[in-house]
């Protein structure tokens, strides 16, 4: 019993010590890859801060050592701030975007967008053409696609006849289609000659038309990039762009990062987006094989303009990503409310958002 003790309480302090270690790193601004990680895995963290907590309190009997309060203190406060950044994910909180007050059969108004990272690799393009002709979205993003995946997919032109393409060999290719008239379109390639990006302008049946901005970038991976650098620089420029605009706007795609982190919420708060996901529930998108390590890498966030019709995760389309279905209705007389929503930028993200940039401008890659 004794040594039954001594093992539950060492793997306590374990589980205590890393959780409490992967919560602190993050908080120190630094864009080295095996810090930026530890963004991530929130929840599995705060399952293994939990369970270490759990393991110290039963073994806490006999004499206490000196430390075991500050350890049992230091674990409760890293739970306390884990479950401050998943909260707003969960069905419980307040939601950010409201429901749409429009009929579903009002589609003058309506946009509907499949958002999917095909995996590269995956040579079965059938079941992700099956989630297609199953949910019939407006637009189509698919991500990692190559030549292959070009040849697979264009077999949709028919209904979907307004395309941009940059297909690639890297993993970092881009396909959009559309069955509703892009009237801009253009493929960039904003920090990395490698990576492109879609930005372009959508007409709604209503005439109305939306912005529309899709990007992949780099993870911060030891395989991709030693840093977080030039993945937040991307995103923190198309924050930039949409600052030059006040109408209707979309961003989607593969982020490479999670909801939650700190560059993705600087983004927002310079874009002045909206995240549908908040008060809704996390909608892990990665990894699509592991359900204890899975986490929201794929995104759409949007402008106050819109109303939230439906969201919904796919089924498995062979990748390690599963698709993300969503359709927002315009509904611009309730933007206020919306509005009212989110955080506006300060100085210091302003800040912020130009030195990163300009790291990222002196970084090699």
């Amino acid at each position: 019993m004794p040594t039954l003790y001594l093992l539950l309480h060492g793997l306590g302090l374990v589980l205590g010590g890393a959780g409490l270690l992967a919560t602190l790193l993050p908080l120190l601004r630094q864009t080295a890859w095996w810090i930026r990680v530890c963004d991530f895995p929130r929840l599995q963290i705060l399952a293994g801060l939990l369970l270490g907590l759990l393991l110290l309190v039963l073994t806490d009997s006999g004499p206490r050592p000196a430390y075991t309060a500050a350890v049992l203190a230091a674990i409760g406060a890293a739970v306390l701030y884990q479950l401050t950044r998943v909260w707003p994910y969960t069905p419980w909180h307040r939601k950010q975007v409201k429901d749409s007050q429009r009929p579903a059969t009002d589609k003058a108004n309506h946009l509907s967008l499949l958002v999917t990272n095909v995996l590269m690799y995956n040579r079965d393009a059938s079941r992700c053409l099956g989630v297609i002709r199953e949910y019939q979205p407006d637009v189509v993003l698919a991500v990692e696609t190559d030549a292959w995946w070009l040849s697979q997919l264009e077999g949709i032109t028919s209904e979907y006849p307004h395309t941009c393409h940059a297909p690639l060999a890297n993993t970092y290719g881009m396909l959009v289609f559309s069955r509703l008239p892009l009237v801009h379109k253009e493929i960039q390639f904003i920090l990395d000659p490698g990576i492109p990006s879609f930005h372009g302008r959508v007409q709604l049946p209503s005439g109305i038309e939306a912005n529309l901005h899709f990007v992949h970038p780099k993870p911060p991976a030891p395989q991709e990039s030693k840093t977080s650098t030039r993945r937040d620089a991307e995103l923190l420029l198309v924050g930039r762009a949409i600052q030059a605009h006040d109408g209707p706007t979309i961003v989607a795609g593969d982020l490479n990062d999670v909801a939650w982190s700190h560059t993705s919420e600087l983004f927002r708060r310079l874009a002045r987006l909206l995240d549908p996901r908040v008060g809704r529930g996390l909608l892990p998108t990665f990894h699509a094989d592991y359900k204890l390590l899975r986490w929201p890498l794929d995104h759409v966030f949007h402008s106050a303009h819109f109303r939230l019709q439906r969201i919904q995760r796919l089924p498995h389309i062979g990748s390690d990503h599963f698709p993300i279905f969503i359709r927002l209705s315009y509904e611009p007389r309730g933007w206020q409310e919306q509005e009212a929503e989110l955080e506006m930028p300060n100085a210091a993200d302003r800040l912020e958002s130009r030195e990163k940039i300009q790291e990222a401008a002196t970084e090699e890659v």
